[in-house]
């Protein structure tokens, strides 16, 4: 077993040990419910790995979203799918609740899709070893689909859900969202509105961290005209400059005089030029003819945008603006944005949320939980509603290897950390 894991365990063992001396009598019976069904969790968790739940996989995504939905229901949640247009290609996105006015309001928040669609070769949930499963999906982010849902039965089983308002939110289009967002994020922010806090569960980076900011995602392309002409007249007043040494001054002008933002980032992620071109938006692919005795008449770059503001996404774009205006002789170029995720800010509301988990886990015997760095974490539904209220992510489980086929699962983490979500849950139900 390697040390990672030895620390694992020890952080398991840590919440056994020290809980007694630390928790309510409330919170003992919560905890001993959690560590009752424990083994039910990693069986449930293995039946939804094996269903697959790619993204375009409209009828897998359900049929998982059903396996929750029955779970939901058996815990006194009222339950609904909630089916996207057919024409967006996505399934739809379950939603359970409970209603009541005690304490806090609560958004839970997971995602039901995966990166592995039905024709990925990593398909089954497979032990490694007596803690360590290969799943596709079960990181990111089926295991925190599963912390949420048996944090919640701890909570029911011990008649702690009365009069307490929780909506559980499970997007099936996480991984690549429906377009337009005002349509498959409209259940999602119309939740947020009657809530006045968001957990959301994602991947978490470890017991000694979570995440109070995230980043926003946009996509750019430029678009960049030349004439056409024979290379001899290159560089003539004619002729002017060409659509690729254009397109290699802007890409130039935005690494020099927009990078430098502290969280800013942006890369150009495909970049096609010659005579003629030609790009499939739907599969991310291209080609491009071109002789080397053609003056260049055309060139497209696409590429995506990570900024920690709405502000700092604002500031990026008007520079790339500003440099692509700036032509070469006769070469006109276009520079356009597309929104996908905006920016989670490390708000004064997300600390204080921190804080609470922070005593959760000190309680547990689990340590000391900090912000983790928001350069390091990629963009999730939970920053669809930052703007309305108090956020904290990173809650789900722990593993390795989220996106490719090495993907892994940590089970040994699985009871520790719904210890500490059906703590956090029941501190924030009972907190006015």
């Amino acid at each position: 077993m390697t040390s990672k894991y030895i620390f694992a365990a020890v952080a398991v063992f840590l919440s056994l040990s020290l809980s007694a001396q630390k928790l309510s009598r409330t919170e003992k019976k919560i905890v001993a419910s959690v560590e009752k069904n424990n083994s039910d969790a990693i069986g449930f968790l293995e039946k939804v790995v094996n269903i697959n739940s790619g993204t375009l996989n409209a009828k897998g995504v359900q049929e998982v979203g059903m396996v929750f939905k029955d779970a939901f229901d058996d815990i006194g949640f009222d339950t609904r799918w909630v089916d996207m247009p057919a024409e967006m290609g996505r399934a739809g996105h379950l939603l359970a609740e409970t209603s009541g006015n005690k304490g806090k309001k609560l958004l839970l928040i997971g995602h039901l899709d995966t990166v592995f669609e039905k024709d990925s070769p990593f398909q089954t949930f497979e032990m490694v070893n007596d803690s360590i499963a290969h799943a596709p999906g079960g990181n990111d982010m089926k295991g925190g689909d599963v912390i949420v849902l048996y944090a919640l039965k701890a909570l029911h089983d011990n008649g702690l859900l009365n009069n307490a308002q929780i909506i559980v939110a499970f997007t099936g289009d996480e991984e690549s969202t429906g377009k337009p967002l005002d349509i498959s994020r409209k259940d999602l922010v119309e939740a947020a509105k009657r809530s006045d806090i968001a957990l959301g569960f994602e991947t978490s980076t470890g017991f000694n961290y979570a995440t109070v900011a995230r980043r926003g995602a946009s996509g750019w392309e430029v678009e960049v005209e030349g004439k056409r002409a024979h290379s001899s007249g290159i560089f003539s007043e004619n002729t002017g400059a060409g659509a690729i040494f254009e397109m290699s001054r802007i890409l130039h002008g935005f690494y020099t005089d927009v990078k430098g933002e502290d969280l800013l980032t942006f890369n150009p992620g495909v970049l096609l030029g010659g005579t003629f071109v030609n790009f499939d938006e739907a599969t991310s692919k291209g080609d491009a003819f071109g002789k080397s005795n053609v003056v260049a008449q055309k060139a497209i770059v696409k590429g995506g945008l990570r900024f920690i503001s709405e502000e700092q996404k604002e500031r990026a774009r008007a520079k790339m603006r500003e440099i692509a205006a700036n032509n070469l002789p006769q070469t006109s170029a276009t520079v356009s944005f597309t929104d996908s995720y905006p920016a989670m800010k490390p708000t004064e509301g997300n600390m204080q949320l921190l804080g609470i988990l922070n005593d959760v886990s000190l309680d547990l015997g689990q340590g000391e939980v900090l912000a983790y760095d928001p350069g390091r974490r990629g963009a999730a539904d939970v920053s669809f509603v930052a703007e309305y209220v108090d956020c904290l992510d990173g809650l789900g489980t722990m593993g390795s290897g989220a996106h490719t086929p090495q993907e892994t699962v940590n089970l040994n983490t699985i009871q520790a950390l719904t210890k500490r979500t059906a703590l956090l849950i029941y501190r924030l139900i009972n907190t006015n």
